[in-house]
């Protein structure tokens, strides 16, 4: 039983990570607005499709990443160290000004889009789930245990935890029109700042465990 422990800690780790620096509600008011000219059948339908996008972008960090990393003689106390310095620096650029974020997203989904081929990109990378999710998911992806079982079963704690942000950026995509009603701007900057300062624990504890590691050697 202990071995599906990994699995819970994995999700309760990788999810509010994952869903800080993704943030689907702040990112539904953008998106409710770079595709107000569309039908409303339309957009739910690409949101569904951003969804699917999302979730296989941070899957694949999450699982393969570290891997590819390591592929190059990166030990894995140098991985988590990195990665946790990564994931705060990110976390307080989000928390010093989640404007500056907002800002770059708008410009990022900005132009004439076209619904047919815009899923992808840029309504998913960079707009969704771009370079600063991918380096996030890398980082958590450090903490892997080296038990081969152990690991299997972690990484399936991931996996629930990008389907999870995933699913929330379809729904909440799918109800932009009604959470710019709710949040307005100054909500959803508020909602970041939250996430973020969270985020910026997780990088901490991230780093901590890599400073841990070099010492227990």
């Amino acid at each position: 039983m202990h071995h599906w422990d990994a699995a819970v800690e994995s999700f309760l780790l990788s999810f509010p990570a994952l869903f800080s620096i993704v943030n689907p509600f702040g990112g539904a008011l953008i998106y409710a607005q770079v595709t107000r000219h569309w039908s409303r059948d339309t957009r739910v339908l690409v949101a569904a499709r951003i969804g699917i996008f999302s979730f296989m972008v941070m899957a694949g960090a999450l699982w393969g990443g570290a891997y590819i990393l390591g592929f190059f003689g990166i030990s894995l106390a140098a991985l988590r160290i990195a990665g946790g310095f990564v994931v705060a620096d990110t976390a307080y650029r989000l928390l010093s000004a989640p404007e500056t974020r907002e800002a770059r997203k708008q410009e990022q989904a900005s132009g004439d889009l076209d619904p047919a081929d815009s899923a992808l990109f840029p309504l998913t990378v960079p707009f969704t789930a771009g370079p600063g999710t991918i380096s996030v998911a890398i980082a958590l992806a450090t903490n892997h245990p080296a038990d081969p079982q152990t690991l299997a079963i972690s990484m399936i704690g991931d996996g629930l935890a990008a389907a999870a942000v995933a699913l929330l950026v379809w729904l909440a995509y799918m109800g932009a029109d009604w959470l710019v009603s709710a949040f307005g701007p100054s909500g959803a900057r508020t909602l970041s700042r939250v996430s973020a300062f969270l985020l910026l624990c997780i990088g901490v504890q991230v780093l901590l465990g890599g400073v841990k590691d070099v010492l227990g050697h």
